[in-house]
């Protein structure tokens, strides 16, 4: 049996603090988004779009309110 990974709100918030950004357990993901973004110095911001790279680009299923947040937020903040 097959099993797709998902990326829901607990997985991205993981990833989110792996790359060092604080985010509570209750944080929705809209909410996530802007605790990523208050701060970021260069080298935080290109992991923060590698890590948004590999999400959105990674085949896995993202549950569409983190998709939503990420497209929202996160793409438009950190455009080049």
């Amino acid at each position: 049996m097959m099993y797709a990974e998902l990326i829901d709100q607990e997985d991205f918030r993981h990833r989110l603090q792996a790359l060092g950004i604080r985010v509570p357990a209750d944080a929705d993901p809209y909410q996530a988004c802007e605790y990523a973004l208050q701060g970021l110095d260069p080298v935080q911001a290109q992991a923060l779009r590698q890590m948004v790279t590999e999400v959105l680009g990674s085949g896995a299923s993202v549950l569409p309110s983190v998709r939503e947040a990420i497209c929202r937020l996160l793409l438009p903040a950190l455009a080049p």
